[in-house]
């Protein structure tokens, strides 16, 4: 008779944890009552990237899926300049009810934004370039923004002259506000802030090629002085002040594409070192010149300076580039 009593507790603890009809909740309402809206974006172009104004033009499509009655689609672009030139073409006037319950709407953006370039890793330097929006009436603990899927879509053939596109990206992260905008009563809120990010970065070819070829070459013609023979003091002293000259053009070059900047980017700290070696090869151009003039009547160890001269153009060289990398390491740019 103890066998039907054990077997009679079973079925009774069973049905305890078997969930009642109509006790689990669906849709996506978070457990504290907001409203969750599942985002996404397809950027379709962008344009018009202006480092010196910290801004670019973007044209994307948004879209919203929720359930609930709160709006989403009532927001605004944190990160927006210009916002009379913008426009904003919703994809239907009352959301639409899809098969699975969820409301849709969505709609077409173009305007500029900004994004504040920070050119420490010049010319090797990587952006971030942001999308932000919020909802204009609900804080976050009303509705939150949530990514429809992990990577945002970009248009296949999306090209930016100069720059490689690194991927996108979709996140949400609260945007608190430290104010209560002058509403007695009303305290400090934060909101929802959903993100479209685009990784940009620029081509190695740019750096290599255009910037780091000719000064490498200028280095190398300046140390040619010290296989010019040593009596040759006039040919040996042209040829690094030529090659300063030279450097000082190329640098200024590039320093007038980039913004008024408070710092020194990376190729400002190359630069520094190739004059750093230019002014130590005309330096000892100047020094064994004088050397070998005013002791003509003594014996000088012509041939010697000549190999410490060849010896000294290599080792300078390989400096140079010992720099080189060691400054792209104190960027993070070698890892």
């Amino acid at each position: 008779m103890k066998l039907p009593i054990y077997l009679s507790a079973i079925v009774v603890a069973a049905l305890c944890l078997l969930p009642f009809p109509g006790g689990a909740q669906s849709g996506p309402a978070s457990d504290d009552g907001r409203e969750v809206v599942y985002t996404g974006a397809y950027l379709m172009n962008l344009y018009d990237m202006n480092i010196n104004d910290h801004s670019f033009y973007a044209d994307f499509y948004i879209w919203f899926k929720w359930k609930g009655d709160r709006d989403p689609t009532n927001i605004e672009f944190v990160n927006a300049l210009d916002k009379w030139g913008f426009t904003q073409n919703v994809f239907h006037e009352e959301p639409l009810l899809l098969p699975d319950g969820y409301l849709y709407n969505g709609m077409r953006i173009e305007g500029r934004f900004y994004h504040p370039f920070e050119l420490y890793n010049f010319p090797l330097d990587r952006h971030q370039l942001e999308i932000r929006i919020e909802n204009v009436d609900f804080p976050q603990d009303s509705l939150a923004y949530l990514p429809d899927s992990i990577n945002a879509f970009v248009r296949k053939d999306l090209r930016i002259p100069g720059w490689n596109i690194r991927g996108a990206t979709l996140g949400t992260q609260p945007n608190f506000y430290v104010t209560n905008f002058g509403e007695t009563g009303k305290k400090p809120e934060a909101f929802s802030n959903f993100t479209l990010k685009l990784n940009i970065a620029r081509p190695l070819s740019y750096f290599f090629l255009k910037l780091m070829l000719p000064l490498l070459i200028v280095i190398i013609a300046s140390l040619g002085a010290l296989f010019i023979h040593s009596t040759q003091l006039d040919a040996r002293i042209s040829l690094p002040i030529g090659g300063l000259l030279t450097a000082v053009f190329l640098q200024q070059s590039y320093s007038d594409a980039l913004p008024d900047v408070g710092y020194m980017v990376l190729m400002d700290k190359i630069y520094l070192a190739g004059y750093g070696l230019i002014v130590a090869v005309m330096l000892r151009a100047i020094l064994v010149g004088n050397r070998v003039i005013l002791q003509k009547k003594k014996e000088v160890d012509v041939a010697g300076l000549k190999k410490a001269d060849r010896r000294l153009a290599w080792w300078g060289v390989s400096i140079f580039l010992a720099l080189v990398l060691a400054l792209m390491l104190a960027h993070g740019l070698i890892r």
